[in-house]
């Protein structure tokens, strides 16, 4: 019998005027766009938290610092990259990710299919491993004032 484990990943960024929007490893045309210390991709970052919980290797922060230089302004794609890396190092492999991003704008559904492209290939899994998405906040709260975009994701590891 083989080992599986779950893994759950939020996050969540400010969304700030004439800054870029990237979601999933796609940069999406919009009046404002996330902000953080690296690309602030919430969904690959909370993808990131999943997998690391679900292998018991602590989170995101912990092993990418906003504090650190290295990984300002960088790809969450290539964080993802050494998140994978950390799962196979640990003898985990990835059986499929599903997510769930919450926003008023822009629409995702038409980005979905690149997103899961570019996850699939930092990730090394199959798009139809990956499940991508999205709902409104039905103008209520920070993400209804356009303030703020979140994403909630779920994971499934197996032991090698």
């Amino acid at each position: 019998m083989s080992k599986i484990r779950v893994g759950f990943g939020f996050d969540v960024h400010q969304l700030k005027a004439q800054h870029p929007f990237v979601m999933g490893g796609v940069t999406l045309q919009h009046h404002s766009g996330a902000y953080g210390h690296s690309d602030a991709d919430v969904l690959v970052h909370a993808i990131c938290d999943a997998l690391l919980g679900a292998a018991n290797l602590r989170d995101i922060g912990y092993h990418f610092s906003n504090k650190d230089e290295r990984w300002r302004g960088i790809s969450s794609l290539i964080l993802l990259q050494h998140v994978v890396q950390l799962l196979k190092d640990n003898g985990w492999s990835i059986g499929n990710i599903d997510a769930m991003i919450c926003l008023e704008a822009p629409k995702i559904n038409p980005h979905i299919p690149d997103m899961k492209t570019h996850i699939a290939q930092a990730a090394g899994i199959s798009e139809e491993d990956i499940s991508i998405k999205a709902t409104t906040n039905e103008q209520m709260g920070f993400i209804g004032r356009e303030e703020g975009v979140v994403a909630y994701t779920v994971c499934l590891i197996e032991k090698v």
